[in-house]
């Protein structure tokens, strides 16, 4: 799990207006937890049903509108639709425990009191957080679980990158009205998540078009096959001097025939700066790098090194190194088959 640098200047600002009211700032804090923990157990509940289903989850990334798992592959339409529905039902839970807590209590106190953050309605807010978010993630517009619902509905009828870029659509479509009402209502908090709810559709359906594109090509079509390796017993700066000399970013490490590891480029200057020149590349490289084969489908693999910067060694069935797959190379592999397809579309055969 990581956080995005826009979900801490979040918290920062939540902590900013709540400090100061009826509130403490010792509630103020603890009300913001209960938030993010909320957020986190709406994506845990994705992750395990995710898993129930065999799919494991690379990451969750924690941004303003709430968190973004990223799956090891895209499940099915049938698959989609539990995992979907997880997360707001974890909410709707929560909610609902809290809600019979305060019940059994105290009793409810009306809605309109809740504006006013105090330390004695600190679990209804917090009730009424978790119902917010079920609703809101049920609307039918992609990147919200409604617009992931929506996709695999239309997934059993029509290919699942075409429903993909419809519930994209519809995900730009809310965003854009978002937009409007915040500016003519002056809410600036509602054009915050408008540019959010825009950008992930966006993301989302430039993501459906790069599956379009890599489908029916295997992972060695865009694979780097002109490498450079180092030797764990390497120095830190034997492997600086390559980066310095050649183009390449990410090394596998070698033990006689054998890959035992990946040096990025992040872990090399980090060694560079704690261990500095002479230390050793085995300390500073990845042992848990990502392993692809080279007749797996490019739009299988396109999850695992979506991220700017990723890289993974293609092995073949005897485990030895054939190539290696970066985001960079992939994306101009989308960029040529986008090319290929405009200038077909230009020149038919």
């Amino acid at each position: 799990m990581r956080l995005h640098f826009t979900f801490v200047l979040l918290l920062i600002f939540l902590l900013f207006i709540g400090i100061g009211g009826h509130q403490s700032g010792a509630m103020t804090a603890l009300y913001i937890l209960g938030l993010f923990a909320s957020v986190l157990l709406h994506e845990l509940g994705h992750t395990l049903v995710a898993r129930h289903y065999g799919i494991r989850t690379l990451e969750i990334v924690m941004y303003p509108i709430g968190g973004i798992s990223r799956p090891e592959r895209q499940p099915n339409a049938r698959e989609e639709l539990p995992i979907a529905l997880a997360g707001p039902l974890v909410n709707f839970l929560i909610a609902l425990a809290l809600a019979a807590w305060v019940a059994s209590q105290q009793g409810f106190v009306a809605l309109e009191k809740l504006a006013e953050p105090t330390d004695a309605n600190l679990a209804e807010r917090i009730a009424l957080g978790n119902l917010l978010l079920f609703l809101f993630n049920l609307l039918p517009a992609y990147p919200m679980d409604g617009g992931r619902i929506l996709r695999s509905l239309l997934a059993l009828r029509m290919p699942l990158e075409q429903a993909t870029r419809a519930a994209a659509g519809a995900g730009q479509a809310l965003a854009i009205l978002m937009g409007l009402g915040g500016l003519l209502w002056g809410n600036f908090i509602l054009m915050f998540v408008a540019l959010f709810v825009y950008l992930g559709a966006f993301q989302e359906g430039a993501a459906a078009r790069g599956r379009q594109l890599t489908a029916g090509y295997p992972v060695r079509a865009a694979m780097i096959t002109d490498f450079r390796t180092v030797q764990h017993g390497d120095r830190i700066r034997d492997a600086g001097n390559l980066l310095l000399t050649t183009s390449q970013h990410d090394f596998p490490v070698m033990h006689a025939a054998s890959v035992v590891g990946l040096l990025t480029r992040a872990a090399l200057v980090k060694a560079m700066l704690n261990e500095g020149p002479e230390g050793y590349v085995a300390g500073a490289m990845d042992r848990d790098f990502v392993r692809l084969k080279p007749d797996m489908p490019l739009s299988e693999a396109l999850p695992q090194v979506a991220v700017p910067g990723a890289c993974a060694l293609v092995m073949d069935e005897e485990d030895h190194l054939v190539g290696m797959l970066t985001s960079e190379k992939l994306s101009e592999f989308v960029l040529l088959r986008q090319a290929t397809e405009a200038q077909h579309r230009v020149h038919p055969a």
